[in-house]
């Protein structure tokens, strides 16, 4: 069932403020397309003063594999996509396990009148206001069991709608997954939209990952499947090359990538003059985060 759309943020706030608004927040926001918006915007622990990355950028400058290898490939090909009707499977160690539509999953959902405002990097850099809820309020939803440990993820598998997964660049479909207690964190996002619209199907529609603190590959795309479990899932690209993309791949300028380092990142828009920046710990999340892996050596476990 499609969403009627009825009232956008973008019609309580307007857009040029919106987009430049000095204190967005990174924490919770109002939900997805379709979900009525308050006037209120209010501030939370995770405030940034980033200012975000243009929406023309985001949106035609990304990974995307399964509509093509090439950064703009996503934009030209994902409009073969369907979004609506969208279901997500759930299972393993959960109480409630089922095929959840999304509508329902969204109209459980706890609104917050508040916007996600994080950084994402891989070599380059955006920063990106999000819109969706957190992970947990879903895992909890579905009641997550005492023997799990892990929660693993799967992008819908339509090489029909998706021609990237008819190449064997990679193993499809693609998969991706958490520790429990780094998808319970608050930062760990379910998003449903960006810059206060309903999410562009290149970017994961209709509804995708978003872990700050992790490179962009993790954050998976389009999610069909959850499974909650009591092993370590396997993920895409640490299957295709384990020397080179570790299970948790947590941002760390002091890891180098094999074949480059990671010390820096350039932000996306600035073409090919734009100026490097230190890459952060943690993509600077790290008094949020850097608990969750106390006592482990983050070079090993990269």
């Amino acid at each position: 069932m499609a969403y009627k759309n009825e009232l956008k943020r973008s019609d309580v706030t307007p857009r040029a403020d919106f987009l430049n608004r000095r204190q967005l927040m990174s924490g919770a926001v109002g939900l997805a397309a379709g979900m009525a918006f308050g006037p209120a915007m209010a501030a939370s622990e995770y405030s940034s003063d980033l200012e975000p990355t243009s929406l023309e950028d985001v949106t035609s400058y990304n990974n995307f594999y399964e509509f093509g290898t090439g950064k703009g490939d996503p934009a030209k090909n994902a409009h073969t996509l369907t979004t609506s009707p969208w279901a997500i499977e759930i299972g393993g160690m959960v109480d409630r396990p089922g095929s959840y539509s999304l509508e329902d999953i969204v109209s459980k959902m706890t609104i917050e009148e508040r916007i996600y405002r994080f950084r994402c990097v891989e070599t380059w850099s955006a920063v990106v206001p999000w819109d969706g809820f957190q992970l947990s309020q879903l895992l909890d939803l579905v009641g997550v069991q005492s023997d799990a440990k892990y929660v693993a993820f799967e992008t819908v598998y339509r090489p029909d709608e998706m021609p990237g997964q008819k190449t064997n660049s990679l193993d499809w479909p693609y998969r991706e997954g958490l520790r429990l207690d780094e998808a319970m964190n608050p930062l760990t996002l379910m998003a449903t939209g960006m810059y206060g619209e309903p999410m562009p199907k290149q970017n994961g529609a209709p509804i995708r990952l978003v872990v700050p603190w992790k490179y962009g590959y993790k954050s998976i795309k389009s999610i069909a499947k959850i499974t909650l479990t009591d092993t370590q899932p396997e993920t895409t690209w640490n299957m295709l090359q384990p020397s080179e993309y570790g299970f948790y791949s947590n941002v760390n300028p002091e890891v180098s990538h094999p074949r480059w380092s990671q010390a820096y990142e350039k932000p996306i828009g600035g073409g090919l003059f734009a100026k490097r920046q230190p890459t952060l710990m943690f993509n600077g999340y790290e008094d949020q985060v850097a608990s969750l892996y106390e006592g482990m050596d983050l070079a090993v476990n990269h």
